[in-house]
């Protein structure tokens, strides 16, 4: 496992690539920088000296046996490839190679099916059981991002569902209406069906790249509203935290929140994220140390304080 590699140690097994480049030495030699993971998380790769067959065999998605040593560079561990060899996947378990989230995806699946089933306006239920009846595949397995935050196999729903939890307490202390809010926690992210390749190794489509998936998210509300022949204001309503959801217009979103159901999910939706990014983070240090510093939160280095008893 990824988890367990030390400095100097073997670091032969199989994995999944997850991104990999072609770079050129100083020499004018050919070497490949890989992204690998398994189950326990990722890490860097180098091989030097790459001979044609090993740039054949090194595709992006591809589960691959590998020769090689754990070595350090700028203080994090890398693996320094001896020799590379493609598997068959059907002699190998994918779900030995991709990355979850800390909840079992059945009690998801549970809370998705409570949260869902947990709204009363006719127009938000017609609205999600016509999505999620036409998505549901992609959206139960799919990531929620292709790294930062919630990038492994059923992220998409694991940030869906905290994002419910988190919306149910917000909406018992806050003048809030329960069913959009909720809604719009199920429904924010539903253009990454589309945004994304898929769950292994996923990459941008062309629909993720030119359009994005807040767009993308909208349209999707807006066909099946009009499919559905709604002509409440729930369909606007929805669009529109779809639309706002990142908050800021800097932060990528057309318009900014406009209305308290709006502005809730965009701060529940960065909520989510940022603690999971931090999570990722103190996964990597020991108490009383601090992280490396984080990119997505404003560059800081974060404090791993020991429990407080």
């Amino acid at each position: 496992m990824i988890k367990d590699l030390i400095e100097r140690g073997n670091a032969s097994g199989v994995y999944l690539i997850k991104d990999v480049n072609k770079g050129i030495t100083t020499n004018g030699l050919n070497y490949l920088s890989f992204v690998l993971q398994d189950k326990s998380g990722i890490i860097d790769a180098k091989k030097w000296d790459v001979t044609i067959e090993d740039i054949n065999k090194s595709e992006k998605g591809k589960i691959v046996r590998i020769d090689g040593e754990v070595t350090k560079f700028k203080d994090k561990l890398q693996i320094r490839i001896a020799d590379i060899f493609e598997v068959d996947p059907k002699d190998n378990d994918l779900s030995s190679l991709l990355m979850l989230g800390s909840i079992e995806f059945d009690t998801l699946i549970e809370d998705f099916n409570y949260y869902k089933n947990s709204i009363k306006n006719d127009d938000c239920k017609a609205i999600l059981d016509a999505v999620f009846k036409k998505y549901y595949s992609k959206f139960i397995d799919y990531p929620a991002a292709v790294r930062n935050h919630h990038e492994f196999y059923h992220g998409l729903l694991h940030h869906s569902v905290m994002m419910c939890k988190v919306a149910e307490q917000l909406s018992k202390l806050y003048d809030c209406d329960y069913d959009l809010l909720i809604s719009g926690c199920l429904l924010h992210d539903i253009g990454k069906v589309i945004e994304f390749s898929g769950y292994v190794a996923p990459s941008y489509t062309n629909e993720g790249n030119l359009l994005g998936h807040i767009s993308i998210g909208m349209s999707i509300i807006k066909e099946i509203s009009d499919e559905l022949k709604i002509t409440s204001e729930v369909p606007l309503l929805l669009e529109h935290m779809i639309l706002s959801h990142h908050g800021k217009l800097e932060y990528g979103s057309p318009v900014v929140p406009l209305t308290r159901e709006a502005l809730l999910l965009s701060m529940i939706d960065d909520l989510d994220a940022k603690m999971m990014v931090l999570d990722k983070a103190f996964s990597d240090i020991e108490e009383d140390s601090y992280t490396e510093r984080i990119f997505a939160l404003d560059n800081a280095s974060y404090y791993k304080h020991k429990k407080i008893k």
